[in-house]
């Protein structure tokens, strides 16, 4: 009978070979090093520029902070201060000519009506204020 597949006359089952052929990967390699090493000093050339100096100083100064405050039966209070809804428009328009323009911090009572609180924010944005941020109490766990 004659031998089919193989070399040697066993009539034993070639295995599979088990080890990976690494020299395509090492001649991949070795291209790829040599294009670094050609590219590399190309990198590294510097355009020499003299930029021009500035005396500028950052801005420190910090915008003021209002408060403005509604409690559950409508009274309002500026920082604290109560005062009337007819001089709403008037502080509101006063506070945002100023420069820089002050951060307007809206605090209210949990049983303030929404209404209330829609036509604070009107008022605020229809004077110009620009920051409006809302001030509550974080929960407290127990």
């Amino acid at each position: 009978m004659m031998n089919s597949g193989g070399f040697g006359s066993d009539n034993h089952h070639t295995l599979p070979m088990a080890e990976i052929n690494t020299t395509p990967m090492v001649d991949v390699m070795l291209v790829l090093l040599v294009i670094f090493i050609i590219t590399a000093p190309l990198l590294t050339h510097t355009v020499k520029i003299d930029l021009p100096q500035t005396a500028s100083q950052p801005d420190q100064e910090k915008p003021d902070t209002i408060t403005l405050s509604i409690n559950g039966e409508g009274k309002l209070f500026w920082n604290d201060v109560s005062f009337t809804n007819t001089e709403l428009a008037t502080r509101l328009a006063t506070a945002s000519q100023k420069k820089p323009q002050p951060e307007l911090y809206l605090r209210a009572d949990k049983t303030t009506n929404y209404q209330q609180l829609a036509s604070l924010m009107s008022a605020a944005q229809t004077a110009g204020i620009k920051k409006l941020g809302f001030v509550i109490e974080p929960n407290k766990k127990e």
